[in-house]
């Protein structure tokens, strides 16, 4: 990389995959400045943002001139692009196929699932006023349940990690997704042994870098304790 080049990223950090992003940064020590877009004051839809990704969504990635959106995008860009160690996402086909594997997966089964629980037991409550709705979040628990249940038994069964014996890109977009209800003070792992040590392992692997980048949950979740 050309000294003196920086990446920029257009992040949120309350948001699951730009946390995802900002851990990868962090670990690869890729040179970066982040650029924050606070989705709670809808700086996302500004015309400088809009102007930049018409989608008005976060991570937005802006390297020497290229403009990239989607964190899945992003996370493999950065892997391809910069002197990131192999096991983000490796280069030997079958198992940089397991790792494509997941994130296919992922955008219709870990994230829309916590994503959903998240949103009815906290940001629901908070945009109506209303109390929440424990119908529909009593199914959207079962639905995570049922991914839950798909990670141990078709990604981890007898490996440390979603996709292998290393830490790879999916394991950051899952465990960000996996950590966004704690946000309600809900930890969708509790009774979940396998997937605890999975998350351990995560986090022990990234080091300092997973809980700076999710110190703002850690904010909710104290928040919602303290009103209990």
């Amino acid at each position: 990389m050309a000294t003196g080049r920086f990446v920029e990223v257009y992040l949120d950090l309350l948001s699951q995959p730009c946390r995802a992003v900002h851990i990868l940064l962090a670990c690869a020590k890729v040179p970066h400045r982040v650029r924050t877009v606070a989705l709670r004051k809808g700086e996302h839809r500004t015309p400088e943002f809009t102007k930049l990704n018409p989608m008005q969504k976060v991570p937005v990635m802006v390297d020497n001139g290229f403009v990239l959106t989607e964190s899945d995008a992003i996370l493999k860009y950065l892997a391809n692009r910069y002197d990131v160690p192999e096991h983000w996402y490796p280069r030997q086909p079958e198992r940089r196929a397991r790792v494509d594997e997941y994130t296919a997966w992922h955008h219709t089964n870990t994230r829309p699932h916590a994503a959903k629980v998240f949103f009815l037991e906290v940001l629901a409550p908070r945009m109506s006023g209303s109390p929440v709705d424990e119908d529909r979040l009593s199914r959207a628990l079962s639905d995570l349940s049922t991914t839950l249940d798909l990670l141990q038994s078709m990604f981890l069964r007898r490996q440390p990690f979603l996709c292998g014996d290393d830490i790879t890109v999916a394991d950051l977009l899952a465990v960000c997704e996996l950590m966004q209800p704690l946000g309600g003070g809900r930890d969708v792992l509790r009774d979940r042994p396998q997937l605890q040590r999975w998350r351990s392992r995560v986090q022990s692997a990234v080091g300092e870098s997973f809980d700076a980048a999710h110190a703002v949950v850690y904010a909710l979740r104290d928040r919602s304790k303290a009103k209990l």
